[in-house]
Parts: structure tokens; sequence; C-alpha cells
């Protein structure tokens, strides 16, 4: 603590007399730094700043200069000039244990914690008080990159060396807290104020910890830690945000300018008061403070958020885009930017991108209503109206902002059966409000129940609100063709893309009508027409080399294709991924994995191009590498439970259950209520006979969902795990009551089945229906049952009902052609025959078409599609029994017998066995 000097007036003459005399010999560097080192014991970092300044000026080589300044800027609040003058201390060959501790502390700062790892933490150190200094900020950095093991092991190498480090303690503490180990956290940070009582780090995290639960308590904290260090830059900007959240702008505006007197022309003041100006919706104001930021540390990234932010709110979107991108590529976690990034790609007609920006956050569970809502509104401008409609009823039970909550309660009261007044009130909330979520809402609702009348009704509303966004245009073409009116959907598609000639989603509705009119150069010519607008549109070129590969082109041809849209955008990751997914597709794990790696090189930031690189060496087979891959993965997405739901696949695979267990665990610890982890967690102790633990999760899911029907749905497989067919239908039955769903009343039916009540399956399934017509998802769990207990005609009926709503789904085609195969139905073969049509080269439906082929003698062609179905999925047992049954019938029998012969050496690995058995049998007859 430095001390206060009191001076009587008889003494002030004799001082100024003093000061005189000093200034007549204190203009050398040695006597400016004395006195900075004076200024710096009385903690006036500012005075130090202007006499070290003035030192330079006469010995810019001075490394001791140097050192001073970095640790007077440190002080002082700005960590990016701390950086920078003690990084020339180091480089002057200053001893590392005057400069290290400081510089990884100004590195933390700027949010630069790989730095502190790659550049200072290896450091030849000889102090224990400077080791255990950089093992703190080591042991920071570890926990900033989500590498919490790592840091736990730093901050107890640090205590090691120096148990009553209060640096270290610190550390210590908030890595309890964020254990959850809030009585030890808080112990710990009592011993650091107890041992000293102005310790303005330790108030400052005190007031972290209050700010959960006191917002009062933690300002009062705050403030003490400015008592301690009044130019405690970061305390002052806890205190203005405190206030922010609580409403108090003016009262932070005031605590603001107070921060300015002691430290002017900080990058931390400027920042915090670019914040405020943003807060007040001077997005002028707040521009120019953040840009001041930037001038100086033009990669720190939340100043380069609220630029972001900023250029959002003043519409100026490419320079938004800009700020937000370079973003992401620091922390892929920050949501707000991601949610704006989306938004300005649908406003710029882009629903791809808007798509991509949010997929992160879906897949991490991220499930607010305005999440849900912005998802339903891409997938409506992405042309799948009954996907956004999903995300719109998923929103159903959340708190969102009015008049979205609005909209969620009709939404609500649609999915409970009040078609009529629910389209009331989503029409009144979309009249009542400028935006546009209730009409898009309104619109995938009337089209998920057909009510086109409705839609085109909702979708006249939306149009007045965007006249010139194409996708109402695009929105009514797809209705009418729907609807069956076909030239009227072309010619209002048409419309969307005369408004917007590069709008993919209308060029590739009518694309697909062309290829449903079996034109499929007219298909192409749509999307070289996007080209054309768009030299760089991605879903083009993506969709120019799908057309290629359905039309039978070879893999070589297809990867050149998207290989040309990757050389046109070579920082867009959707054509990369594309290419890595077509050599999965193509069980080419060699190549899958070499395009991965040149995409990760190509965009290292990306975590989507990791993740790629992770399921690609797993198809490899290269399992120690891709779990390599995920654990870089947690570094660079720390919090996210995505890299360990992706090693626990690899566990499963490789049937290590306890590897897996732990990594769902370590996924739920970042987010406690993930579904995902939850039910693989049910799974794997299921398999490892751990019931009680499966038990402890689903009273985890009932505790966190208490409105949903999850937790019953997970109670009814535990019990049907263990065959209690009674105690299995009661949850049920529960979960039907308490949420109705498809999957719950699938599990229902299968249940009864199970425990041989067959008449009461079909009771129960009749009522069903009877309350959700058009529940698909239910009548296609039916079929199946009815085809595996060899019921063909019920099958069938089941999938001609289908079909009647689903004309050209070809895998109900070739579902329904199967089943009638069995049959000896001579209809099979002319069902079969439109679904190759429909998806062509798509193995599974060629086995159905060849197998109907040969049993008609039509051997040659048979066989000419059962070979191309083998060639094209050559791990399938099941395909390669096809075709010897074929071989056989056409008199092949020496080729028949080598493939039955590849079969026999698979052993357990295919079920078939007693049918190739027999088949070998009749050859050797």
């Amino acid at each position: 603590m430095a001390k206060q000097y009191r001076f009587s007036r008889g003494v002030l003459p004799a001082l100024t007399l003093a000061l005189l005399l000093a200034a007549c010999g204190g203009d050398k560097p040695e006597a400016l730094l004395a006195s900075a080192r004076d200024y710096l014991a009385k903690d006036d970092a500012k005075a130090a700043v202007i006499q070290i300044k003035n030192a330079l000026q006469k010995a810019p080589e001075s490394s001791e200069a140097r050192l001073l300044l970095g640790q007077a800027l440190l002080r002082t609040g700005d960590p990016v000039g701390a950086e920078v003058e003690l990084r020339k201390a180091m480089d002057a060959g200053y001893a590392p244990d005057q400069v290290v501790p400081q510089l990884a502390q100004a590195l933390l700062a700027i949010d630069q914690p790989r730095k502190v790892l790659s550049d200072l933490q290896n450091a030849s150190l000889t102090t224990a008080e400077a080791k255990a200094d950089v093992q703190s900020s080591v042991a920071l950095a570890h926990a900033a990159l989500g590498q919490m093991d790592k840091a736990r092991g730093a901050i107890d190498a640090a205590l090691a060396i120096k148990a009553d480090h209060p640096q270290t303690l610190l550390v210590k503490a908030r890595m309890l807290l964020a254990d959850g180990d809030i009585a030890g956290g808080t112990a710990t940070l009592e011993k650091v104020l107890a041992g000293d009582a102005r310790n303005h780090e330790a108030w400052k995290l005190k007031g972290d910890l209050l700010g959960l639960k006191d917002a009062e308590g933690a300002l009062a904290a705050y403030r003490k830690a400015v008592e301690a260090k009044p130019d405690f830059g970061a305390a002052h900007a806890a205190i203005i945000e405190n206030l922010i959240r609580q409403n108090k702008v003016e009262e932070a505006g005031t605590h603001l300018e107070a921060m300015k007197k002691v430290l002017p022309g900080s990058p931390q003041t400027v920042l915090v008061e670019a914040e405020l100006f943003y807060q007040k919706k001077d997005f002028k104001k707040a521009l120019e403070s953040v840009q001041a930021v930037l001038g100086v540390a033009p990669d720190h990234p939340k100043a380069l958020l609220i630029a972001g932010a900023t250029q959002y709110q003043l519409n100026a979107f490419p320079q938004a885009e800009n700020y937000l991108t370079k973003v992401l590529k620091q922390m892929p976690g920050a949501t707000m930017a991601r949610r704006m990034l989306a938004v300005i790609h649908l406003r710029s007609a882009q629903p791809a991108k808007a798509l991509a920006a949010i997929e992160p956050m879906l897949e991490d569970g991220q499930d607010d209503a305005a999440l849900m809502s912005l998802a339903g509104d891409i997938h409506m401008q992405n042309g799948d109206p009954k996907k956004a409609e999903e995300y719109f009823a998923k929103a159903v039970s959340l708190d969102p902002q009015n008049p979205v909550k609005q909209t969620k309660v009709a939404l609500s009261h649609l999915a409970g059966g009040k078609g009529e007044s629910a389209f009331s009130e989503l029409e009144r909330i979309a009249a009542a409000d400028s935006g546009t979520t209730a009409d898009m809402a309104m619109i995938a609702a009337a089209v998920r129940k057909r009510d086109f009348a409705k839609a085109m009704t909702a979708i006249d509303g939306f149009e007045k609100k965007q006249p010139d966004n194409p996708l109402a245009h695009a929105l009514r073409g797809t209705v009418l063709v729907t609807k069956g009116d076909i030239a009227a959907g072309r010619a209002s598609l048409e419309k969307a893309l005369a408004l917007k000639p590069a709008y993919f989603p209308a060029a590739a509705a009518l694309a697909s009508l062309d290829l449903r009119d079996k034109k499929p150069d007219d298909a192409r010519k749509r999307f070289e027409s996007v080209l054309a607008a768009d030299a760089k549109n991605v879903q083009a070129g993506l969709a120019l080399a799908e057309l290629k590969g359905r039309a039978g082109g070879s893999a070589d041809d297809v990867a050149a294709m998207i290989a040309k849209t990757i050389q046109a955008n070579p920082s867009e990751p959707a054509p990369r991924l594309a290419m890595i997914g077509l050599h999965l597709k193509n069980k080419d794990g060699k190549k899958a994995v070499a395009a991965a790696q040149e995409a990760v090189t190509a965009m290292p930031e990306r975590i989507e191009m990791l993740d790629a690189l992770g399921r690609a060496q797993q198809a490899a087979g290269e399992t120690n590498q891709a779990l390599a891959t995920y654990g870089k993965m947690t570094a660079a997405m720390p919090g996210s439970p995505q890299p360990y739901l992706r090693m626990a696949e690899i566990n499963v695979a490789a049937r290590d259950n306890e590897a897996a267990i732990q990594n769902l665990k370590k996924a739920l610890e970042q987010k406690p209520d993930l579904l995902a982890a939850q039910r693989g967690l049910v799974r794997l102790f299921l398999e490892t006979k751990n019931v009680a633990e499966a038990q402890r999760i689903v009273r985890d899911i009932k505790q966190q969902r208490p409105k949903d029907a999850v937790g019953f749905l997970f109670e009814g497989d535990i019990a049907a795990a263990g065959k209690d067919w009674k105690a299995a239908l009661a949850a049920y039955k529960a979960g039907l009551k308490q949420a109705p769903s498809s999957e719950l009343a699938v599990k229902t039916y299968a249940v009864l089945h199970a425990d041989g009540s067959g008449v009461e399956a079909e009771k129960f399934a009749s009522g069903w229906l009877n309350d959700h017509a058009q529940d698909a998802a239910f009548r296609m769990a039916m079929a199946e049952a009815a085809t595996g207990r060899k019921d063909y005609a019920v099958a069938v009926r089941h999938y001609q009902t289908l079909l009647q709503k689903q004309t050209d789904n070809p895998v109900l085609l070739n579902n329904l052609a199967w089943n009638l195969g069995q049959l000896k139905d001579a209809r099979a073969l002319g069902y079969a025959e439109k679904a190759d049509k429909l998806a062509p080269n798509n193995p599974a439906i060629m086995e159905t078409l060849g197998s109907l082929l040969s049993e008609k003698g039509e051997s040659a062609r048979a066989l000419e599609l059962l070979t191309k179905a083998v060639e094209l999925a050559p791990q399938s047992g099941a395909l390669k029994l096809s075709l010897a049954r074929a071989q056989l019938k056409a008199g092949r029998k020496d080729e028949a017998r080598k493939l039955l012969d590849d079969l026999v050496k698979l052993g357990d690995k295919f079920s078939g066995q007693a049918e190739v058995a027999g088949l070998i049998k009749e050859i050797g007859n």
C-alpha cells in the first residue's frame, strides 16, 4: 500500500525549490527511470509512463526502460502496449524472471492464451515467485482453451512451488468455482483476502462470484477493488457492465466519467465507452470508440464483436460480416456473432450460409426461442417448410420476447388441434407485427397441414412487408407445385429468379421440376444461370456436381466439379465438406483424409474442418488420429460438448464402452441437459448392465425437463431392455399423456406386440391414426413392423396409404415393390422401376429392381443392376447374396459360388449364413 503524504504550508516553498533543483539535472535517462520506479512504487503508473517515455526519447535502446514501460502500461490497463514493450525488453536480453510473468498476464488480458502456451510455458526461470506466477498464467491459458485437466495440473504445480502465492491461490479459487465447487472456491478466495484485504484482484473475483445472485453485493465488491487500486480497469469495466445489466445506464455513464479520469485514453476505457454507447443505441459513437480500440489492437475479439454488432445495427452488413467472421475465427463459440451472421446471410438471400452459421449452435443443443425462430426462418428460405415448422414448434415451451411469445402460444394451440383459432391468432399477430416470425410460422404450419388457401394468404401478408424479397414468390411457387398446379408454380418460381437471378432456392425448385419431367439438361442450365449471375455461388456449383453424379458420372468427374467450386470459393467450408463427404460415401477413407487435411490447412480456424478430419480418420480406420483431432477440437471449442460426443462415437465403434461413458460425462459437464449425451449414457449403461445409473440419468432428465416426455421415453426403454413390458408400457403411456409424439406411439405399439398383445396393438394403432391421421412416421413404423412379421399384405396397405401423400417418394416405392414381390404381385416391378428412375444409383433400390427382374427371367438387366449395386456398396453382404441368387438363376454357378464363398468367410459378421449354406448345397447338386 502506498504511503499518503500531507504537506503544511511552510514546507511548500522548500519543496518547490527542491523540485526546481531536481529538474536541472533530472533530464538524464537514469534519473527519469529512477523517478518512474518511485511512481510505480506509489501505484501512480500514469506518471511513471510519462517519465519512462521521456527517458526513451533520450535512450531508445534502454532495455530497462522497455521493461518498466511494459510494467507501467500493464498497470494502466493497456495490455496491448504492454506486450509490445515487454517483448522488446525480452529481445534485448532482459532477465526472463522479470519479463515473462508480466508478459503472460498481458497476453491473457488480450485473449491470447495460445501465445502464453507456445511462447512462455517453457521459459527458463530461476525464482519461485516467477515460476509460480507463470504457472498460474499457464493454468489460465489452458482453462481459456477448455483444457481443464491441464489447467488443474498447472495450478497444482504452481502451488507446489509456492503454496502461499496470492496470484496462484486466486487462480485456484477461479478453477474451483468453474468446477462448481462454490464452497471451496469461496474459502480459497477468502484466504487471499484474509492475507491482504486490499487485493484488488480478489475483490474483483468476489464481485464476479456475487454477480451470479447478488447484483448489489457484486457492485460493492467491485468498488472495493477500485478503492484498493483506483486505476484497475477490469473492476471499472465490471462496475459499468453491472450497472448496464441492472438498466442503470445513467449511473453507468457517471462511472465511465470516473474511469476516464484515472484511465484516460486506455483501450479498456474506450471499449467500455463503446459498450455504453451501444446500449444507448448511439451506434455511430459506439463505432467511433471501438474503431479506436481496433486501431491499436486489430484482433481484439471483444472489440471486433462490438464493431460487428454496431455495423449490424447501422445496416452496414458487409462490414458487419467482415468483423463477425473475424470474431468466429478466434472464438467459434461466440453465439451472438453467429446469430448476427445468420441474419445477415438471410437478408442477402443466402439461406445456405445462414444455416451453416447457426448449425454449430443447434448441434450443441442450444434451444432458446429466438434461435429456434431463426432456424425456422432459415429453413423456410431454404425451401423446407416442414423443417421450419418443426423449429417453430420447438419454441412453444420456451420464453421468447413478444410478439414471438404470442406466436409460440398460437403454435401450441395449433399443435393441440385448435386449427382455426390458432390460425386466427397467427393472422392477428402477423398483422400487428412488423417482423415476419408470425408470417413464417403461419406459412410453415399451413403447408404442413396442406391448407393451401391459408398458406397463400400468409404469403401475401409476408410479401407486403418485404416486397423485394424473392422468398415470397419462391414460397408461393412451392405451394402451387405441392397443390398440383405445376404451370403456375413454375411461373411464380421464375418471378423469384427474375427478382434475384442468383436466388438458389428458386432455381433448385425449378431444377427439381425439370428432373421430374426427364429434362436433366434444363436442370443443369438452371444452375449454370445462377453461376452466371453469381460466379461464386457455392450451392449452384455443388448442385451441378450432384447432377453429374446422378447422371452416372464417375467419382473422379464429380470430384473435379467440386474441386472447381473449391477453387472459386477457397474460404468457403461447404464445397470442402462436400469433397470429404463424396470420398466417405465412396468408402475411400484415404482420399477423404487427404481432402480433410487440405481443408484444415486452408481453414485452420474452422471447427467443422477439424470435425470432418476426425470423421474421415475414423472412416479410414485411423482411430488414434481421430481421437487426437477431436482432442484439438476441445481446445478450439472450450465449453462445447460436441468434440466429446464425437470421441464417444469412436469409443462405441471400438466397443470401448468405459471410454465412451467418460466422454459422454465430459459432454454433460459442458452442457448438463444435453439430450444426445444423456441418451448415449442410458444406452451404454443398459449395455453394461448398470441399470441404476441409467435410471439416475432418467431422473435428471425429468427434473431438467418437467414438461417434456423424453424422461418417460427413456424410462420405458430401460424397462423394455429388461423385457418388463408392463412397466415399459406404463412409462410410454405416461409420456404420451404428457406430450404425444410419434416416437412414443411407435414404441407403445412395439411393446404391445412384444408382450403378445397383437389385438391391443392394432387397437392402439387404429386409435392413434384416427387422432393423428397425418402421422406418416407412425404409419411407416407399422409398415416396417408388418414386414418384419412377414405380414406383407398389411405392409402393402400401409405403404399404399403413405404413397397417396408422397407419390414420388423412392423409399416408399421401393418398400412397396419389395413387399408386393414377396406376394408375387405383378405390380411390384412397376413400382420398382419408378423408384429407380427417381433415385438412380441407389444400391437398395437397384437390389429390389434387380431381384424382381431376375424372378421375371430378365437375367441380363438383373445382373447388370445387381453387379453395379455391389460395386457401389462393396461391404454389403445382403447385396452380394442377391447377386449370387440372380447368377444361380441365370445359370452362372461358378460366379455365384465365388460370391458365396466370400460370404462364408464373413462368419458371424453376416447373418444370412443359413441361406448361403443352402445355396452352396444347391450348387453342389
